[in-house]
């Protein structure tokens, strides 16, 4: 029935539980699936085929959750999801034009250095910034950049978006973790159409760790919720790094 052994399926739904819980609060779900399908036997490309599948369905379900709860406004995002389900697609095809050796240098490499970036970061709180870019040019800059990395890797693109809100549209951690979760979606949803083609999804262990992904999603985005950045942060840089160093010794050790 599985496309790996019954144990093996279980760990990765525990792990899509997990990714969702993670990524409605802090981003970086992948971080935690991405690697877990890799040990699994999954090859790059099929685990980040099956990545997307799963966490479009968790992406989804942060968004609708942030909004019901008046965090954000989905409507007024329209133009960036646009932005980035396009930028997400045109990642996925550069990925798939890679060679499986090449991604499997890549990945780790890329892992490090995200979780360099968000352990050396300094403090992160709810509080608005100082606003560096126009929503416009965000829209067209920044929003596309990050989606398109979605699409090719993906691993921290949450962060990466909430990130880019703190430091470029000037939000506070809660409110730019809300706005990130509709532009993961777009880029997941947009890679995943062009993986889809690919033939190399997993699609039973795939949709079984979306609906892992959409409780774990729903329960992260309520706690996100009541604590704020005093949870995001500590747990954003816990998470980048423990998974950056899991994948580093499954390539290289």
């Amino acid at each position: 029935m599985f496309e790996v052994a019954a144990d093996l399926a279980l760990l990765l739904v525990f792990a899509g539980f997990l990714a969702g819980f993670v990524d409605a609060i802090a981003g970086g779900g992948g971080l935690i699936t991405v690697p877990a399908l890799l040990l699994a036997g999954a090859s790059p490309v099929e685990a980040l085929a099956t990545n997307k599948l799963q966490g479009t369905f968790g992406s989804a379900t942060a968004a609708l959750s942030y909004a019901r709860a008046g965090k954000v406004d989905l409507r007024s995002q329209a133009r960036m999801a646009l932005v980035s389900g396009a930028a997400g697609a045109a990642g996925a095809m550069v990925a798939h034009l890679i060679p499986a050796e090449v991604l499997r240098l890549i990945m780790p490499i890329i892992l490090v250095a995200v979780a360099l970036f968000f352990a050396l970061k300094p403090g992160l709180s709810d509080e608005d910034r100082v606003q560096r870019m126009t929503p416009a040019l965000f829209t067209f800059t920044a929003v596309p950049l990050i989606a398109a990395y979605d699409g090719f890797f993906g691993p921290g693109t949450g962060s990466f978006f909430m990130l880019g809100f703190v430091m470029l549209a000037g939000y506070g951690v809660l409110k730019a973790t809300a706005h990130t979760k509709l532009l993961n979606f777009a880029s997941n949803f947009g890679s995943l159409l062009v993986f889809v083609f690919s033939g190399a999804t997993w699609w039973i262990v795939g949709l079984c760790m979306a609906l892992a992904q959409i409780a774990g999603a729903y329960v992260g985005a309520k706690l996100a919720m009541r604590i704020g950045a005093r949870l995001i942060k500590p747990l954003l840089v816990a998470t980048s790094t423990a998974m950056a160093a899991r994948l580093l010794w499954q390539v290289w050790g």
